[in-house]
């Protein structure tokens, strides 16, 4: 992958990304519209530089796809002998390795995934189109999914015979339940944007040509709140399945404490 550069407002990253930041707030943008924005292991591994490049007083990070698609999943070119230009094809990439070999490949590849989910940020997904396999996973990684009516999701992998594997089982299962999550992953079945909203996958769904003004929305609504909280309460929250009721009640007042410490002597100062 080549060197990233980084510019304030308009950021440019290699392997499929470009990265926007604008004050608190920033942008991973999707930016192969010519392939539907199909992922490929060089994509996976900008995705994973990401938090690198955040500045310290970036707060909320949106995922978006360029162009009609959010994310058509796997380039396919990399199932078929010729594999994509310049990164081969997946057999020639697990050529000669064993299976920890394998295994550890794809940790890596989950890094570009698992970021978003770090209590340092809010992260909102704002989906048009399509949305399947990896790309499905992908908007599932962050925190909130604002989807646009014309959205459509499908975990393709299973009819590729394969598995998710980019870390979209826990979101999802979280999101639907194992039963409804089972299903959807099992029968690589289309989820329309009006179905996603009732299961809980998206947020919010909306007009397509509200979907940017929704996000902005959204992304104020974050960023008028003291920072400090934020990232409070999505750590408490990310814990809470682990929590019973009793350890989630002492979760919480743990972390209130240095809290209300600092909203009292934000008081005592007069600010």
């Amino acid at each position: 992958m080549s060197e990233m550069t980084v510019v304030k407002s308009e950021v440019l990253i290699a392997g499929g990304i470009r990265l926007e930041i604008d004050g608190a707030a920033a942008t991973v943008v999707l930016d192969r519209a010519d392939r539907r924005n199909a992922m490929t292991p060089t994509m996976w591994l900008a995705l994973g530089a990401v938090p690198e490049l955040l500045p310290a007083e970036v707060r909320v990070v949106v995922i978006r796809g360029e162009g009609q698609t959010f994310c058509a999943g796997l380039d396919l070119r990399l199932a078929s002998p010729e594999g994509v230009p310049g990164e081969g094809s997946l057999g020639s990439i697990i050529s000669g390795m064993d299976d920890a070999g394998i295994a550890e490949r794809i940790g890596i590849w989950q890094q570009g995934f698992l970021w978003m989910r770090d209590p340092r940020w809010i992260t909102i997904a704002a989906v048009q189109g399509a949305a399947v396999g990896g790309g499905f996973q992908l908007a599932l990684s962050p925190d909130l999914l604002i989807a646009a009516d014309d959205a459509k999701f499908c975990m393709k992998e299973n009819a590729l015979g394969l598995i998710p594997d980019l870390t979209g089982t826990k979101p999802l299962y979280d999101r639907v339940g194992y039963s409804r999550a089972l299903e959807i992953c099992a029968t690589s079945r289309w989820i329309d944007a009006a179905e996603a909203g009732r299961l809980g996958i998206a947020q919010a769904v909306v007009p397509l040509a509200e979907l940017e003004s929704a996000v902005a929305a959204q992304v104020a609504a974050l960023l008028a709140t003291v920072p400090a909280p934020g990232v409070a309460v999505k750590e408490l929250l990310l814990g809470a399945d682990r929590r019973d009721a009793i350890e989630q009640a002492r979760a919480e007042r743990e972390t209130q404490v240095p809290l209300i410490r600092a909203m009292t002597a934000r008081i005592t100062a007069g600010r």
